[in-house]
């Protein structure tokens, strides 16, 4: 799309806050009202739009992609959105361990033991730690604990969450560090350890670091997200 204004600017709309283009409100793709409920994300919304050349680029406007999920995907039926997420937990990517290399087994104990340590005490639950990949279901407890825990942030919350889950392939991971239980950067070497392991056995690959990039700019883009909200 041809850039069609000049300008973007924020202004409040009732408790919320709305981006302008020229004066005029933006709508979503569904053609709702595009409101946020921070200043700040109106803000780094409106400094996207603003950022644009003589074309828009939506690869380059994450927060806006994610508000508008937040109002059109989202909050149509939160209580589904939450559970699809939840459903994560089920297989966790902390739970599944390598049986080798030796090397391998010990970087994932590293960097995965002190997370599942951490939702242990947060959530008063336990994990079934499997080596390999065959499914082992997660006590029941720790589902429904965790499913409560998603359950209770709201439409932009979730959608900020949702890429951290997905992208990363943990409930876990996602909610620690939604509640700064670890930094962006630990959260993203535990969730890409796999990927940086077989790049670092096999030698650079330009176009499998190309997507591992893209995947982490997004995952940090979902931080940023729940941090302006």
């Amino acid at each position: 799309m041809k850039r069609f204004y000049k300008a973007a600017a924020v202004a409040a709309a009732g408790d919320d806050f709305e981006i302008l283009l020229d004066g005029r409100g933006i709508k979503t793709p569904a053609r709702n009202p595009l409101t946020v409920p921070t200043g700040r994300l109106a803000e780094a919304i409106a400094a996207e739009w603003d950022a644009q050349g003589e074309e828009i680029d939506p690869r380059t406007m994450p927060f806006t992609g994610l508000a508008n999920a937040a109002i059109d995907r989202v909050a149509p039926d939160q209580e589904a959105f939450a559970r699809g997420l939840a459903l994560f937990g089920e297989s966790d990517l902390l739970c599944y361990r390598a049986e080798g290399p030796a090397a391998l087994v010990v970087r994932q104990s590293a960097e995965w033991d002190p997370i599942l340590a951490w939702a242990r005490r947060r959530f008063d639950v336990d994990f079934e730690v499997v080596q390999g990949i065959m499914h082992r279901p997660q006590p029941e407890m720790t589902l429904r604990q965790l499913g409560h825990a998603i359950s209770s942030y709201g439409p932009f919350q979730l959608a900020g969450l949702s890429p951290l889950v997905t992208i990363g392939g943990s409930l876990v991971i996602a909610l620690a560090l939604a509640e700064e239980a670890i930094t962006l950067d630990a959260a993203w070497a535990a969730a890409s350890l796999d990927e940086a392991w077989q790049l670092e056995q096999w030698g650079e690959d330009a176009d499998a670091a190309a997507v591992l990039e893209a995947r982490r700019q997004e995952f940090a883009a979902g931080y940023r997200f729940l941090k302006l909200l």
